[in-house]
């Protein structure tokens, strides 16, 4: 079985840290170099950096956090951000990712995933799916950060992207984004089940109670969080402390 992770989630924005809520009303939230520091000394399981402008400024921007991460860091890091071909993919490899978060590509150009995972290894492509509800509230897959619908069902887009080679899945409730009032548990292990690969639950975390009802009651892998980490006296540390002594499995390490 595989051991539970809690991965921080940091936009990046000409060169700042922001959040926001349901992808709109960003804030700036400091410096991701200070951050990228402070996690790395927080016990965090790995570290997911996206760009969201995917501008030339910003992509240049998130490679320069890249290296300083990569110097730094022992954590995995995740990055992403307007990727849309094996270049950009490569790219930031090289500039010390570990893995590479794809996400409106994964819908206009679905064989980037299957490319990539045969050029580079599935284990270091995560499919990125944000979703919310219709007007008549059935979930949808939405692209281009949230402005954009899609008519896809997120549980059949993750099995379809698990089968092009995706090696991991980020699940990202738009609708819960920002809010603090806890995951999207229904939706998660809907995908988690569809799946064969691990699930990355995204987008509601508040507290820790929502941590671990996500990894306790969902067949998530891991759960993602901003907010969380980002405004209230909560880190890495202490979450991993919590949810060791809810009896949740957590990945050891040291």
């Amino acid at each position: 079985m595989l051991k539970k992770r809690v991965i921080p989630v940091l936009l990046l924005r000409d060169g700042r840290m922001v959040k926001g809520k349901r992808f709109s009303d960003y804030r700036d939230t400091g410096s991701p170099q200070t951050a990228v520091r402070i996690y790395s000394a927080q016990d965090a399981d790995e570290l997911v950096l996206l760009d969201i402008q995917a501008t030339t400024n910003g992509h240049r921007a998130l490679l320069d956090i890249l290296h300083l991460a990569a110097e730094e860091c022992f954590m995995p890091l995740t990055a992403g951000g307007g990727v849309t071909s094996l270049d950009n993919i490569r790219e930031l490899l090289l500039a010390g990712a570990d893995k590479v978060l794809v996400n409106t590509a994964t819908v206009t150009r679905p064989s980037l995933i299957k490319q990539a995972a045969e050029s580079f290894g599935n284990q270091c492509i995560v499919a990125g799916i944000d979703y919310r509800a219709d007007d008549n509230g059935v979930p949808k897959v939405w692209i281009r950060s949230g402005h954009e619908p899609t008519s896809l069902d997120p549980v059949d887009h993750a099995r379809h992207l698990a089968d092009l080679g995706a090696g991991e899945i980020l699940l990202n409730s738009i609708d819960r984004d920002g809010m603090m009032g806890g995951y999207d548990l229904k939706m998660a292990d809907a995908v988690a089940h569809a799946v064969s690969v691990p699930v990355i639950a995204s987008g509601g975390a508040g507290n820790f109670m929502h941590l671990a009802e996500a990894l306790s009651n969902t067949a998530v892998s891991a759960v993602a969080c901003a907010s969380l980490f980002h405004f209230g006296d909560n880190n890495p540390i202490r979450a991993r402390s919590y949810l060791r002594n809810q009896g949740i499995q957590m990945r050891n390490l040291k």
